[in-house]
């Protein structure tokens, strides 16, 4: 093999610049430049971490790493055909980067193994010759990346459904926690509400912000998350945000725009205290200033508020002259949401019907008389009449 040839081609990959920077492919590199060297010991270390490097991240081979590297990128090439866009130097650029990675996870093991055998005295030989083997392969190509990129689209958008926004990051979740329908108990009109609203977002339609709201417990952020598993709903993505790390989420929706994916940014349990500075952040990101929030991002928010932000006593009674006026900008934060859902607690009725339901599905044997009792019993100490209290009654028989 020509490992000049081979490092001059991978120093020119210019569309797939990101790959370069993670920490497999700086084994890599670091590997062929260490033979391009003759630096025996560097090449040495550089194979050792390339192998540690693989297994920690679960790939059985270099291949294997960059297939999945090239087919999740987010680089210019593969945002370009996810957008159906034409940009012929772009299209070269990346049939040359292929072509490099190609031929760099062609190359043997035992090829890499003898050239640090003649690099290597001789104390080093039987280290050489044990070493361990990834394996070998090429399975990609840029015909199947590209046809990956135009069906399914790019980078961490197209491998994951929802995201968690933390500390001005975007943390990827592989395994949301969705209630399938079969869970979400009463409420059937306000989650039809919902999903109309969600599903005139993924037509490409601009819609209303939605604010779910009423006691705890009646499933408010369950039917948020339930909208991931419901058909046709394939494109949805949805980014959890606490309010407390509102901050920098109006730079990451700026983002969002023109993706192909249609973004929930979700706050749940949504209340504001008296002079909270995430206060006029929300405000941004529901309204926008100069900027309007893009077409494919809408925000989803639960309280167990109406009006969201708290007051006192000593607020509305206060001296301030335009008390009136502050108070009505406070509690208009809500009217922002153009679509706002009252999640209420059951009445009596409702509530038994719901326990009596749960008992079936559950092969409770209590007379009926008796389970009512009990679940009147339980709901007045441990909580409201809501789905949450009634499935938590019948967990504890």
């Amino acid at each position: 093999m020509n490992t000049k040839t081979m490092l001059a081609a991978l120093q020119g990959i210019t569309a797939y610049k990101d790959i370069l920077t993670l920490p497999v492919m700086e084994c890599a590199l670091r590997l062929v430049t260490r033979t391009v060297l003759g630096d025996g010991l560097g090449g040495l270390e550089a194979y050792t971490d390339l192998f540690y490097r693989l297994r920690m991240e679960d790939f059985p081979g270099l291949g294997a790493w960059l297939a999945d590297a090239l087919r999740w990128s987010d680089s210019p090439y593969p945002r370009l055909v996810e957008r159906d866009g034409r940009d012929p130097a772009l299209e070269k650029a990346a049939r040359l980067d292929i072509s490099a990675l190609e031929v760099l996870a062609s190359v043997d093991c035992d090829k890499w193994l003898a050239q640090l055998g003649r690099l290597l005295d001789s104390d080093y030989q039987g280290v050489v010759t044990s070493l361990p083997r990834w394996q070998g392969g090429v399975p990609f190509s840029f015909d199947s990346l590209t046809q990956a990129y135009q069906k399914e689209g790019a980078g961490k958008f197209a491998r994951y459904r929802a995201f968690v926004w933390d500390s001005g990051q975007l943390i990827p979740v592989a395994h949301p926690d969705c209630p399938a329908a079969s869970e979400l108990l009463g409420y059937d009109s306000q989650r039809a509400e919902v999903e109309r609203n969600t599903r005139a977002l993924l037509e490409g339609r601009y819609v209303n912000n939605v604010l779910l709201y009423g006691e705890s417990g009646t499933g408010k952020s369950a039917t948020v998350k339930n909208l991931l598993t419901l058909p046709g709903m394939e494109e949805l993505r949805i980014i959890e945000a606490d309010k407390a790390n509102l901050g920098g989420l109006p730079a990451l929706i700026r983002t969002l725009d023109g993706r192909r994916q249609k973004f929930i940014v979700f706050i749940d349990d949504l209340t504001f205290d008296r002079d909270d500075p995430t206060y006029s952040v929300l405000k941004t990101i529901l309204e926008g200033g100069v900027e309007r929030r893009p077409r494919n991002v809408a925000v989803y928010a639960t309280s167990n508020r109406r009006h969201l932000v708290r007051q006192t006593i000593s607020e509305r009674a206060g001296d301030e002259m335009d008390r009136s006026e502050t108070i009505r900008e406070k509690t208009s934060l809500a009217d922002r949401f153009g679509v706002r859902i009252l999640f209420q607690g059951l009445n009596k009725a409702e509530f038994l019907a719901l326990v009596d339901m749960l008992a079936g599905q559950r092969g409770a044997e209590l007379p009926p008389e008796e389970l009512h009792r009990q679940a009147v019993a339980w709901e007045r100490f441990h909580g409201a009449q809501t789905p949450r209290t009634a499935l938590q009654f019948i967990l504890s028989l």
